[in-house]
């Protein structure tokens, strides 16, 4: 199997280290590089948990590159209240003793990205590296295959604000920069961001039946998974009166490799950066602006067969045992 090239760039966070965990289980994907930027967490609390994942999976030959430390323009706002002070639901896991590398995340990707076009990107978090390789280096960002991001909302509310998804909000100056570069700029005129936004990620629950059935199957995992996700869980039913939690992330992992699992449109997308819509993705639906599409726009996501992949692929369940299961814990409305 010839794996797609990709760099994923994060703020693990709890449902970026879920994706993490998925993209280094996948064979289709051979990860080059990670690279962090600042989001939920500090860059490099960021950096500690991508490190204790890939110790996790084994995977430790993968570098690790830091990044940006603020936004473009506004103050930096984490977001520990919703994954912890470490970043991982308080659950006490230590980060082993593996060393980032010294080249930041910016220069890597420039250097990188400016000799190989056969790597894609999987952003996950807010799109300040790339904010700032637009402003070092547009060749190498215009040599990105393909650009992943979980962010935006097309119709659905924000987690942050009444309008605008977290990733976006944190930095909307560098989501606008990326947006409109992939609008302008010729050498992008036939690529497209695959919006993975708030739409499609906010059916993606790990419910507690799905947390059970996973501690079953792969008791250390499963522990691995739970302690992780227990912080989130109480945030999620505080914040939203969701009994489990949204993962966001994997989403955006697993539709990289599988478009089949989503669909939505191309559409011509910008970011507010200003007033108290900040952060809002505006996708021009009816093609008011006349312009040329920079996005596609996921609007639906097949939740079962996401669960299925993600269990099977993570987990290492058994495919007919777990689409026995997934059928009878998912309700109808959950597979809407």
């Amino acid at each position: 199997m010839n794996a797609k090239k990709v760099i994923v760039d994060c703020d693990p966070g709890i449902d970026d280290s879920l994706a993490l965990m998925l993209a280094l289980s996948m064979p289709e994907i051979e990860v080059v590089a990670i690279t962090v930027v600042c989001g939920n967490v500090p860059v490099d609390k960021g950096a500690k948990n991508a490190k204790l994942i890939l110790d996790w999976m084994g995977r430790t030959d993968i570098p690790v590159y830091i990044g940006e430390e603020k936004p473009l323009h506004r103050p930096y706002i984490d977001a520990m209240d919703t994954h912890g002070q470490d970043g991982l639901g308080e659950s006490g896991y230590l980060p082993p003793e593996i060393q980032c590398e010294p080249l930041d995340a910016v220069s890597f990707l420039s250097e990188t990205l400016r000799t190989q076009s056969d790597i894609s990107v999987i952003a996950l978090g807010p799109l300040t590296n790339f904010a700032r390789l637009l402003e070092k280096d547009v060749q190498a960002f215009c040599n990105i295959q393909e650009f992943v991001s979980m962010g935006g909302s097309y119709r659905s509310h924000g987690n942050c604000s009444p309008v605008a998804e977290y990733n976006y909000w944190c930095d909307p100056d560098a989501a606008a920069a990326v947006y409109e570069a992939y609008a302008s700029l010729p050498q992008l005129k036939d690529k497209k961001i695959h919006m993975v936004g708030l739409d499609v990620t906010r059916k993606i629950v790990l419910t507690p039946n799905i947390l059970e059935y996973m501690q079953c199957v792969h008791p250390v995992w499963g522990e691995r998974i739970k302690r992780i996700t227990r912080f989130y869980y109480d945030f999620h039913w505080k914040q939203e009166g969701v009994i489990g939690c949204v993962i966001n992330d994997p989403l955006a992992v697993a539709y990289f490799v599988h478009r089949s699992l989503c669909s939505g449109f191309d559409t011509y997308t910008a970011v507010e950066t200003q007033g108290i819509s900040y952060g809002q993705t505006l996708c021009d639906t009816y093609n008011i602006w006349n312009r040329i599409p920079n996005s596609h726009v996921l609007t639906q996501v097949d939740v079962k067969s996401f669960m299925h992949l993600f269990l099977c692929t993570v987990l290492k369940a058994d495919p007919h045992q777990a689409e026995q299961v997934l059928c009878q814990i998912l309700t109808k409305e959950a597979l809407a």
